[in-house]
């Protein structure tokens, strides 16, 4: 008996079509699967790359800075050698405090003390205020001088007969910046400055600061 060869019967045509269409559609969706997760990537990218110029640019927090712009004495009286003590010795200054951020420099009250001879001879508070975003803050300090601590200085007789006299000052703002509720910092502004007041004139020359930072 003659063995029976069997045959594997062809796919109808309609079902290698189906076939083909869903082989098809399956590589198109990987391959968009592929673009948007190429694009998701580079879009994290960019926007991290964004986010650091920002904050190495945009978002730093630079120094503010303090300057005396000019300072004066009123009312400063000798009378045969000596001051008059009856009379205030009034020190004007005139005060910027400059705010180089994007957000607005927020400060609380300020100290400014004067030194003569190594010792306090008067002490001003600045009320608090605030230096707007690339802009400066002008402001006039007004401190009384005691005429008493003033002729207790060691060195009284000796500036008085050279008609020159050596002061210092030393001021004080505390305050924050704050960009956009994320990037925080607070900081202490120290300015340390020497100026020698000539009686003759009346006024101060060679005056010398040196800023002083904490944050």
């Amino acid at each position: 008996m003659a063995e029976q060869q069997h045959v594997k019967p062809l796919a109808p045509a309609a079902f290698r079509d189906e076939e083909e269409a869903l082989s098809t559609q399956l590589n198109l969706r990987k391959r968009r699967y592929v673009q948007c997760c190429g694009c998701i990537s580079a879009l994290s990218l960019i926007l991290a790359v964004v986010v650091l110029v920002l904050f190495f640019t945009l978002f730093r927090i630079h120094d503010p800075k303090i300057k005396i712009n000019s300072v004066t004495i009123q009312r400063l009286e000798l009378i045969n050698g000596s001051l008059r003590n009856d009379v205030n010795v009034t020190l004007l200054a005139d005060v910027s405090v400059t705010n180089p951020n994007v957000a607005t420099f927020k400060f609380s009250n300020s100290t400014t003390l004067i030194y003569y001879g190594g010792r306090v001879i008067g002490e001003a508070i600045h009320l608090q205020g605030q230096a707007k975003a690339r802009r400066t803050l002008l402001r006039n300090v007004t401190v009384e001088l005691d005429p008493e601590k003033i002729e207790a200085a060691p060195s009284f007789r000796s500036d008085l007969n050279s008609g020159a006299f050596s002061i210092s000052s030393y001021s004080t703002i505390s305050g924050r910046v704050k960009i956009l509720k994320i990037v925080k910092k607070r900081v202490v502004v120290r300015l340390n400055c020497t100026t020698t007041y000539r009686i003759s004139g009346r006024q101060f020359v060679g005056e010398s600061c040196r800023p002083e930072l904490d944050f």
